[in-house]
């Protein structure tokens, strides 16, 4: 029993003197995040990221549909 015990108190130390050398680690500050730059559908108002856009020299459009629609 008392050889139990001790293991158990021994377990507990080793455990607590992990967990406070992993929490006195500085973490490393994470990159900022890249936006990509916001268009509006010249159609229906929608905000897109310049990449999914459909941009021609009419406009820029979130669809085929919509700029099919502004050709008319």
């Amino acid at each position: 029993m008392k050889l139990l015990l001790v293991l158990v108190v021994l377990l507990f130390g080793v455990w607590l003197w992990r967990s406070r050398r992993i929490a006195n680690k500085p973490v490393p500050p994470r990159p900022p995040k890249v936006l990509p730059s916001m268009v509006t559908c010249e159609v229906c108002g929608l905000h897109l990221p310049q990449t999914e856009a459909l941009v021609t020299e009419r406009g820029v459009y979130c669809s085929p549909q919509h700029q099919q629609q502004a050709k008319q």
